[in-house]
């Protein structure tokens, strides 16, 4: 099974990989050896045929070759350098004194050897341990041409000796690269990870408490992650703070109907008005309660979306609002030419618009507008009307990232907050001014791209 340590993986594909590599690389340089070996073995025994040829004398009608050469182990037996000559007929004219031991039926195999007129052999026989190095030529004797085959003949244990030597050196030296190779190897693989064993000691210095982010620089690599992560950490951070804030506001809220419950039994009341009243109380605390989850859920983030129009959504806010207050016949005005759309959630945007303009058909007297317009990368849908509007130290404290003012107070309540978290997620904004109407102007910004 493939181990789950990086460093491991690491180590194991180059215990894997190396011996291959440095195998082929010492099978290479072996056979490299081996080769120029035998071409300086060839080289020797062809100066051998020489030193033969050379000392070569006539003798009647055919040559002789001396029995003292200047190469002495030709006269030694079993010297491991030995000398043939052949004539015309594969017939054997010479043998030096140290092939006397050599097998006959090895010397008719070599005098049988197809050379054309200077044509040269070199091979090895493994069976017999020897390397061989012939040479064919013509000698005019006598007006006659006569055929000769000189074969020289050595021994390959220098050369299997030399071999062995280099082989043992050579992987020797091979397995101690391998070995400092992974030495080096396993230094750079820590060198290399180590940022990712910084970043885990970081986590865990998050995870314990004692840090807030992911601090200090990181490779280009790593960097992007630690980014993220220091995103991800920021989110979540908000996230808590949101559901602690939202629990609050949640207990805030609900603290006015309850008092009024309790206190409803020092009251002088008929059965039919306290049940009014606690049945007032407990839908007011049921929309408190649906608001502030509303408010938790709504609150979780900003993922990806497709783009929504947002003029069918206005229109679907108003028509509704206007059946819940149709008593008041307010009269609306809207404005939504140009097709504006948005990339967020669609019920983001019935929850955010919806809230606002619940507050302009419950504060307002008889008249709303609505229109949408753009400017610097932002949609600003303005929503007016003519109530007593919104002064100045409150817009302060609505407007402020997780306050508000008292649900209690008029023209503030949770539907608000709803909103001010829904624009923090998409990085918009919430302005609030007098509008021409003689009311509050709630202008809501959000980017369009």
């Amino acid at each position: 099974m493939m181990p789950n340590a990086l460093r491991a993986r690491l180590l194991l594909a180059s215990l894997l990989l190396l011996p291959v590599f440095f195998g082929l690389t010492g099978f290479a340089l072996q056979q490299a050896f081996h080769h120029s070996l035998e071409a300086a073995e060839e080289e020797r025994l062809k100066l051998q045929v020489y030193l033969i040829l050379g000392a070569a004398e006539l003798d009647g009608d055919q040559i002789m070759i001396p029995d003292t050469l200047q190469e002495p182990r030709y006269a030694q037996l079993e010297s491991g350098l030995y000398g043939v000559l052949h004539g015309s007929n594969q017939r054997l004219i010479w043998r030096s004194g140290s092939s006397t031991l050599i097998a006959d039926e090895l010397l008719q195999q070599l005098a049988e050897a197809e050379l054309g007129t200077g044509e040269s052999s070199f091979y090895e026989l493994p069976a017999q341990a020897l390397f061989v190095y012939q040479f064919a030529l013509i000698w005019e004797i006598n007006g006659n041409e006569q055929h000769y085959l000189f074969t020289v003949l050595e021994s390959n244990s220098s050369v299997r000796a030399e071999q062995k030597a280099f082989n043992t050196r050579l992987w020797g030296w091979l397995g101690a690269a391998i070995f400092l190779f992974l030495l080096v190897e396993t230094l750079l693989i820590s060198w290399g990870l180590k940022p990712l064993t910084r970043l885990a000691k970081d986590l865990k210095r998050i995870e314990q408490g004692q840090s807030d982010h992911l601090t200090g620089e990181y490779p280009t690599e790593v960097q992007a992650v630690t980014d993220n992560l220091n995103l991800l950490i920021d989110n979540e951070r908000q996230q808590r703070e949101r559901y602690r804030n939202t629990l609050g506001d949640l207990a805030h809220s609900l603290k006015t109907p309850l008092a009024v419950v309790r206190g409803a039994k020092e009251e002088t009341l008929s059965f039919d008005q306290y049940q009014a009243l606690i049945t007032d109380q407990a839908a007011r605390m049921e929309q408190i309660v649906q608001y502030q989850l509303a408010r938790a859920v709504k609150s979780q983030g900003r993922t990806l979306a497709k783009r929504v129009p947002v003029a069918p959504i206005v229109e679907r806010m108003v028509g509704a609002l206007q059946k819940v207050y149709r008593d008041k016949a307010i009269d609306v005005q809207l404005a939504l030419e140009g097709g504006y759309q948005l990339a967020a959630d669609e019920r983001d945007l019935m929850e955010l618009i919806g809230n606002i303009l619940e507050n302009a058909f419950k504060y307002g007297c008889s008249q709303v507008s609505v229109g949408l317009s753009h400017g610097k990368g932002m949609l600003h849908i303005e929503i007016a009307d003519d109530g007593a509007g919104v002064s100045l130290a409150q817009r302060q404290t609505i407007l402020k990232r997780g306050q508000r003012a008292d649900t209690s107070a008029p023209g503030q309540g949770i539907g608000l907050s709803v909103a001010v978290d829904i624009l923090s997620s998409y990085d918009g904004e919430l302005d609030v001014s007098e509008s021409d109407l003689g009311g509050a102007l709630f202008t809501v910004s959000l980017p369009l791209h």
